[in-house]
């Protein structure tokens, strides 16, 4: 399978990192630490001026490892060196942080979740493996899902009253209505806060709030709405929701917590 584009190890020198466009590797080089804007980063069907890239120590190393530093032809005639091929970076390792470079933080990414920079959703940055049949018949869902988005109008807003306010929303969002008018669970019946209190993100004070959500269909789920200041200037706060499906097929709620801890400012 050819990979996606990205920042992989430069096959003739580890210690970089090459752009590979998709088809093949182009000129532009950087060191592993840093973390500037792909080279013609392609436009989100949206149209939000959001770019997310996939970062992964583990695939620098795996990279290395499999597809080689260099692969070097040899004329068997003549004993001459020929044309130096440059293999194309292997797509097997999974990445292990995605970064949101608009609001300026990096997301872990656990085993079982997916991130990725082609996500058809509006701010989501990442989901779990696998789709499954909507309880109401509606269409496809996902057990899993990361939205990070900035808050809207809430300039001088603390952390607590962006996140209190955000919560109904992101139910409503996830187990409500869809963007197209549907109910997938068939509409929200009740809620319940399960968690809520002070913490930090990203080494600023933010604050949580976690609801549990029940549906007329299926097994319901988790919602929480997690918010803190930006750290790049923008007078909004940072939101981050998650949308974890309850019952045995859903994530398990030490995800969230994982995630959450896991964010740290981009650099």
């Amino acid at each position: 399978m050819t990979p996606p584009p990205g920042w992989y190890a430069d096959p003739e020198a580890p210690h970089l990192e090459c752009w590979w466009d998709g088809r093949a590797w182009t000129e532009h080089r950087r060191t592993p630490s840093g973390l500037p804007a792909p080279p013609n980063p392609a436009a989100r069907a949206s149209g939000r001026a959001k770019a997310v890239a996939l970062i992964s120590a583990a695939a620098v190393l795996a990279t290395a490892i499999v597809s080689g530093a260099t692969v070097l032809r040899t004329d068997e005639a003549s004993g001459r060196a020929g044309t130096t091929v440059r293999a194309a970076p292997s797509a097997a390792a999974p990445p292990s942080l995605v970064v949101d470079q608009l609001n300026g933080i990096t997301l872990p990414v656990p085993a079982g979740w997916t991130g990725s920079s082609y996500l058809a959703q509006d701010d989501v940055v990442m989901t779990t493996d696998g789709t499954y049949a909507c309880p109401a018949h509606t269409g496809r869902c996902r057990h899993g899902q990361v939205i990070s988005r900035t808050a809207g109008s809430a300039d001088g807003v603390s952390p607590r009253t962006v996140a209190e306010r955000d919560v109904p929303d992101a139910a409503e969002a996830a187990y409500g209505r869809d963007p197209g008018g549907r109910r997938p669970f068939g509409g929200i019946r009740s809620h319940q806060v399960v968690k809520s209190g002070r913490v930090a993100v990203a080494g600023r004070d933010g604050y949580l709030v976690r609801w549990w959500v029940r549906t007329a269909e299926g097994p319901g789920g988790y919602v929480q709405s997690v918010a803190f200041p930006s750290g790049t200037g923008l007078p909004a706060p940072v939101v981050v929701r998650f949308v974890f499906d309850a019952g045995p097929d859903g994530p398990p709620l030490s995800d969230m917590d994982e995630i959450t801890s896991g964010i740290r400012p981009v650099g």
